[in-house]
């Protein structure tokens, strides 16, 4: 039976297409309207010379829409929130960072204007670590609440107590849902009705795992009505909403929602629960026409949910539960593999996995789990991507949006269960336009549901690619050596 379409809202069913191929779309940065001189500098200081699409088309789109300045004129007018999906290293945190300090260099007092929400600490540390670089020497406050302070640290950072009252002590704020929500209700003088800018990163991750309450509580409290302030009634938000004549006497702070993704949901419910305004979607996920030779063209892939990274090849390895360890290990010693990011489905098959690597040997290995300390996780991070560390193994949501640099290899060592984890692993390599390798090590009775899980995306360039038996077994005695080694350690 032809499958039912949801209907699409019209600025879903017509994005504003961004080129996919990063390396032959690179815009020179002065090519691109509107940006200051002295971010200019920063970004060439920085190695930058040229803009990736997404970024090329995002940046001056919401420079556009702060061109009033915080304030929406009077006649309501009201900038529009933007939604960007574009796959995994295409450089979407520069495409919010640089418009974002932009607007807020002329700012006059310190109030929090940006808010970034994240679902992982990392990716937090990693996007306040680029508007660090952003913000240095402009006056600009940049605050990263994550949790990895004390919460009462936090809240130093967050506000000061004055005579007259409490101080915003951030422009810019990079937070994790939780420890937000947890200062939202407990920080005193901690507030959001300044805000102009919510930044929702990994925002499909943000919509599923339950955070949808905390995107409430900001929204609430960035309408919320200041006590004790009359003199501030000149800048009382009202929620949006037709413009009356009362409400267009006051200028008022919009605030405006930027959505970023590599998997955003096309689900109209899902995003109906994101109460955006006449949102613009930016897309390069997308299917392209194909002209053949004789110049017809065809409509391949209609249905293309998820774009891949370029320069990414693909490969799966039927096996069965047994070879699997032994086939991570043909890949690392035989075939001398570097910079392989593996990935589990959970914590313990995780550490169960490094284990035995280890006690394997000739493998420099490290896991990449909840279990370490975001100092040791940085510490990991930094010695692979040095190349000190040949095999890093992790779950999901330990690596999920994270930029780590120079991945030659993923091996899904556990197929994935849902096309959107695959997406997202494959793309922690041949990111930026370079190339990368994807193995899945797919059991037999997984294979169908595996494969057609890739066809209902529109993946098809997945070869097959088997290992035969034979260039495993001169691995099997010391791999059972190791085993006999592991058992005695977990007793």
């Amino acid at each position: 039976s032809p499958q039912v379409q949801p209907f699409l809202p019209q600025w879903l069913a017509q994005p504003k297409l961004v080129q996919k191929r990063i390396r032959d779309n690179l815009v020179p940065i002065g090519d691109v309207p509107g940006i200051h001189p002295r971010l200019l500098k920063k970004l060439q200081i920085n190695g930058i010379e040229s803009f990736f699409p997404v970024q090329a088309e995002v940046i001056p789109a919401i420079l556009q829409s702060a061109s009033n300045g915080y304030l929406m004129g009077q006649g309501g007018y009201r900038p529009k929130d933007i939604c960007v999906s574009a796959p995994t290293g295409s450089g979407k945190t520069l495409s919010f960072v640089i418009p974002i300090v932009q607007v807020l260099l002329d700012r006059v007092v310190c109030q929090v204007r940006a808010l970034v929400v994240l679902p992982t600490k990392e990716l937090a540390q990693q996007v306040s670590k680029v508007f660090n670089i952003y913000t240095d020497g402009t006056g600009l406050k940049v605050v990263s609440i994550t949790g990895q302070k004390s919460f009462a640290k936090e809240q130093e950072m967050l506000v000061q107590k004055k005579v007259t009252g409490y101080c915003s002590l951030a422009d810019i704020i990079v937070a994790t849902p939780g420890r937000l929500t947890d200062h939202i209700s407990q920080t005193p003088g901690f507030s959001l009705t300044q805000l102009r800018f919510l930044i929702i990163d990994e925002a499909d991750r943000m919509i599923d795992d339950m955070h949808q309450n905390c995107l409430n509580q900001i929204v609430r409290a960035a309408f919320q009505v200041e006590s004790g302030s009359g003199s501030n009634m000149l800048f009382q938000r009202t929620k949006p909403g037709p413009i009356t004549a009362a409400s267009s006497c006051y200028p008022q702070i919009p605030l405006q929602k930027l959505l970023f993704s590599a998997t955003l949901t096309q689900d109209p419910e899902k995003l109906q629960q994101l109460d955006l305004f006449q949102p613009r979607l930016f897309t390069s996920v997308y299917s392209e026409k194909k002209t053949f030779g004789d110049g017809t063209e065809t409509e391949q892939d209609t249905n293309r949910k998820y774009t891949l990274p370029e320069g990414l090849s693909q490969c799966y390895v039927p096996c069965d539960l047994n070879s699997k360890p032994l086939l991570l290990l043909h890949f690392m010693l035989t075939m001398k593999f570097t910079r392989v990011l593996c990935f589990t489905n959970s914590r313990e098959a995780s550490h169960r996995l490094f284990l035995l690597v280890q006690a394997f040997g000739g493998i420099t290995v490290a896991e990449f789990s909840s279990r370490l300390s975001p100092n040791e996780r940085q510490r990991t991070m930094k010695e692979f991507e040095q190349g000190k560390i040949q095999l890093f193994i992790s779950t999901d949501a330990t690596a999920r949006g994270i930029d780590i640099k120079g991945v030659n290899y993923v091996i899904n060592y556990d197929a994935p269960q849902f096309i959107r984890t695959y997406v997202h692993r494959v793309g922690r390599t041949a990111r930026a336009g370079k190339v990368g390798v994807a193995f899945s090590l797919v059991l037999r009775i997984q294979e169908r549901r595996f494969l057609r899980m890739l066809k209902d995306a529109g993946i098809q360039d997945i070869r097959k690619h088997p290992v035969k038996g034979n260039s495993l077994k001169p691995l099997v005695q010391q791999y059972e050596e190791a085993l006999c080694k592991l058992e005695k350690t977990v007793k």
